[in-house]
């Protein structure tokens, strides 16, 4: 692929909001929005559009929620980069968002498992009609490759949804797993534009992210400093650095990673360790690391492997 045609999109505030239970302030967002608009960065997802009357999410930050009033007055004058949000099944009521015109977000993103395809698709439908570009994220689609899936992509074929991403959720994945993921998208929704969102578990981010953009695939998830849920994201000042040639300039968010994300990275962590590489490498979800990491064994790995390969923890599998 020509990487002139590639998307980027940035969503440290909605994953990196899982690291600090989107504790950010305006002016972190304000800055991060500046300086990925400067940098040439397509998409920043600022959070979660999801309703509060359906999410019990007390202490949370606001980027968990996304109010259009407020998303202006963070941003007042919305530059090239465009907004996006993330939307869960059953925590979002679509009746009460504005349509896209009325509304400072451009593209609506469902996040789905494979099981809940059928609902995935028709608040993609709801979105579309109120004139948002939309994206389906199939989560933890490394527990996924089956049937199912060819019947899921099947369906997403005849769907109205712009983008469909590769979730490697779990940060398990290799390059040869995302070639056989992409091909496998391409042969059965061949029709949609892809995308891929990885996680950093085995260090395989931005190597899984290459093997996308030579595959085709159009849409880059990454965040700044790699920040995200546990090993964390792909980082944007990689991605962009990559695509340095093109129209991406990678020296912005150098200023804006010593300004913002180093003191941030001494008060909450985030980024490999060897504990997310073991859920990795066993393609579990990183929860038990995560939790792991706030105890003062957090450093004690032999036994958090014995934990996870023994027989108890699997037995209600």
């Amino acid at each position: 692929m020509n990487s002139n045609q590639v998307k980027i999109l940035d969503c440290t505030i909605r994953d990196g909001g899982l690291v600090n239970n989107w504790d950010f302030s305006v002016d972190f967002v304000r800055d991060t929005y500046e300086a990925l608009n400067n940098a040439g960065v397509d998409y920043m997802e600022i959070g979660y559009k999801n309703s509060p009357k359906l999410l019990d999410a007390d202490g949370c930050g606001p980027w968990r929620f996304c109010d259009d009033d407020f998303i202006r007055e963070v941003i007042p004058e919305k530059k090239n980069t465009k907004l996006s949000a993330i939307v869960d099944i059953g925590r979002v009521d679509p009746s009460e968002c504005a349509p896209r015109s009325e509304s400072p977000f451009d593209m609506i993103r469902v996040a789905c498992y494979l099981k809940d395809i059928d609902k995935g698709l028709d608040l993609i439908n709801q979105f579309h009609n109120l004139g948002y570009e939309t994206s389906l994220n199939i989560m933890a689609v490394s527990n996924s490759i089956n049937s199912h899936l060819v019947e899921a992509l099947e369906k997403i074929e005849h769907s109205v949804v712009d983008v469909l991403y590769v979730v490697d959720s779990f940060g398990s994945l290799f390059p040869k797993d995302i070639a056989y993921l992409v091909k496998l998208f391409k042969e059965h929704a061949p029709s949609k534009r892809l995308g891929i969102h990885t996680h950093n578990n085995l260090q395989m981010a931005f190597a899984n992210t290459l093997e996308g953009i030579e595959l085709g695939v159009e849409f880059l998830d990454t965040s700044v400093y790699g920040m995200g849920r546990g090993a964390g994201n792909c980082q944007t000042e990689l991605v962009v650095g990559h695509l340095t040639a093109s129209r991406y300039d990678m020296k912005p968010l150098l200023k804006l990673i010593d300004d913002r994300f180093v003191p941030l990275s001494k008060e909450v962590e985030w980024g490999y360790n060897t504990a997310y590489a073991l859920t990795g490498l066993f393609n579990e979800h990183p929860r038990s690391a995560i939790a792991m990491r706030k105890t003062p064994e957090k450093d004690q790995f032999y036994p958090f492997f014995n934990k996870l390969t023994s027989v108890e923890t699997h037995s209600d599998i």
